[in-house]
């Protein structure tokens, strides 16, 4: 149940058009959604700072563009579309910088994963996480929002631009990847 002060997004959306109202209804979209944002984030870059560097433009990306917003799609997709898109430019950011492959920042992650103090959690937890590191992108993206998001296909739809189908054949791909690295080690 939200608390009274809470606005539902319809409502942050109205608010938000009124100028005099812009800070206090962007104070309340960041309220509802900076910690799912974080989460998602998160999952995608390991790293407790790149995230919250991350976070950061998507939140700055959503206040620029808000008005913009045509309520075509749900506001949590289409921010979650934003936060997708940034964290996996990030990604590829830092394979430019570094000029390595897209397998060399893979395996930098899990070592993050391995020996980095922000994430803590049982043996399980890890192999999942190293097992999830090794998935191509897209499958990795659609377990992460499927699984730990619990998101229906329609919305990872609407988020990716993937057709329903198409993600369906991801996520099952990854969960036999997946099962296949749990079972090995």
């Amino acid at each position: 149940m939200k608390e009274k002060y809470q606005l539902e997004d319809k409502e942050i959306l109205q608010a938000f058009r009124v100028s005099s109202n812009k800070d206090f209804a962007f104070k309340n979209l960041v309220s509802e959604y900076q910690e799912r944002v974080y989460w998602h984030i998160r999952k995608i870059l390991i790293s407790h700072d790149d995230t919250d560097d991350v976070v950061q433009e998507v939140f700055i990306k959503v206040y620029k563009n808000l008005d913009t917003f045509r309520e075509a799609s749900q506001l949590f997709t289409w921010i979650y579309r934003i936060a997708t898109n940034e964290a996996l430019n990030h990604l590829k950011k830092r394979q430019r910088r570094q000029a390595v492959s897209m397998d060399d920042v893979y395996h930098e992650l899990e070592n993050t994963l391995s020996h980095g103090d922000h994430i803590d959690g049982d043996e399980i937890q890890m192999k999942l996480q190293k097992a999830l590191l090794k998935l191509p992108e897209k499958q990795r993206l659609v377990f992460n929002m499927r699984y730990f998001d619990d998101l229906k296909y329609d919305d990872i739809s609407e988020i990716t631009g993937t057709s329903v189908g198409a993600l369906k054949a991801s996520y099952h791909l990854a969960v036999k990847k997946i099962e296949e690295s749990l079972s090995m080690g």
